[in-house]
């Protein structure tokens, strides 16, 4: 049950996506340079000045816009040290990291930073309300001044996602390989077992690098097709074994006496009895598309920078690694796919004892 509501709680993070993010510009990708690298729980005080380039002339995104693609960001952000207000302008001290060379102090017009004109003491009262804000960095940012909390839980709906579509891929093609070779027999089978022998003895990796080369392109579709096409083997071996041994139970016999199709007899009355065994293999299917994303977005083989992927986010961690931000930036990530793997994995074994017919009651 903790597997199961820990799942439940990172799909509604990944379905509700930008709409609850701190940072809900596209790939949660709103990057600071003057905040890279910051600890958990940093504070700054951030000017958000009016844009005056076209893109922030546009309507407001529709909710559904935001919630699939984020908000493009209309203001431009300047973190500050500290600031006044002096007659009709705004004197501000830019951030200044520890070791960083200080930076001039910048002056705006009142007018400017508003967007609109008034008297000072208007002005003033816009900016202090709308155009000063205190933002919390809960989980520090990353060496592009990004939000970590943003894109940690942003990465959930790329795990989530990638696990889906692999199983859903690996699911058909391993049920419908499965299932034939194992109700026919014969020299069908002897070929179909074969093709499946040879694909499980490549390594998963080495099969999505060179699906990747055949699609002629690396991105977050394509490796999810990728790692769909890589698992249905082990669908298809336990769907085959569970058919080896149902066609010959007596319903069978009665279905093919009575004239029932074969394609009938396999949809209808057979695969529906693979429900159990096939449960317990997706969310294990799940729990290792995760993990099998994750190694190649490490490796720069999977998921591209700016998609907030986890694997990613341990690689930008571990290259950081004997500096003050490596030890947090490896371990966040790291720790958000070994509970979700950990939480398929529970899952699967409660699925596989619920399913188990030898397991005493109570």
């Amino acid at each position: 049950m903790a597997g199961l509501l820990f799942i439940v709680l990172c799909t509604v993070v990944a379905l509700l996506g930008y709409l609850i993010l701190p940072d809900a510009s596209p790939d949660a990708n709103n990057g600071l340079v003057q905040l890279q690298k910051q600890p958990p729980g940093t504070t700054v005080t951030i000017l958000r000045l009016p844009r005056l380039d076209s893109a922030a002339a546009t309507g407001a995104p529709s909710v559904l816009s935001r919630l699939l693609s984020g908000t493009p960001a209309q203001v431009e952000e300047v973190p500050l040290s500290r600031y006044r207000i002096a007659g009709d302008t705004l004197e501000a001290q830019p951030f200044q990291a520890k070791g960083a060379l200080a930076e001039p102090v910048r002056r705006y017009a009142l007018t400017r930073v508003a967007g609109h004109t008034g008297t000072p003491a208007a002005l003033q009262r816009i900016i202090e309300t709308e155009r000063l804000q205190q933002r919390t960095y809960w989980l520090g940012t990353d060496k592009a001044g990004r939000d970590e909390l943003s894109r940690l839980l942003l990465g959930t709906r790329i795990s989530l996602g990638i696990g889906l579509v692999a199983v859903l891929i690996s699911m058909f093609i391993g049920v419908a390989i499965g299932a034939v070779a194992g109700y026919s027999g014969g020299w069908l089978d002897s070929l179909l077992l074969g093709v499946m022998t040879v694909v499980w003895s490549i390594p998963g990796i080495m099969l999505v690098i060179a699906i990747s080369l055949a699609f002629g392109s690396k991105g977050v579709w394509t490796s999810f097709v990728a790692v769909g096409l890589t698992m249905w083997v082990d669908v298809a071996r336990v769907v085959r074994g569970q058919m080896l041994s149902l066609r010959e139970k007596t319903f069978v016999e009665a279905g093919r006496v009575l004239g029932l199709p074969t394609g009938r007899l396999l949809t209808c009355h057979l695969l529906p009895n693979l429900f159990g065994p096939l449960i317990v293999i997706a969310t294990s299917n799940f729990a290792a598309a995760i993990l099998l994303e994750a190694g190649l977005s490490f490796l720069g083989l999977g998921v591209q920078p700016p998609a907030p992927s986890w694997g990613l986010m341990v690689k930008e961690g571990y290259d950081l690694l004997g500096t003050r931000a490596g030890l947090w930036l490896t371990l966040m990530p790291s720790v958000a796919i070994s509970l979700l793997v950990l939480s398929f994995n529970l899952l699967g074994n409660g699925l596989r004892d619920a399913y188990d017919p030898k397991t005493p009651l109570g």
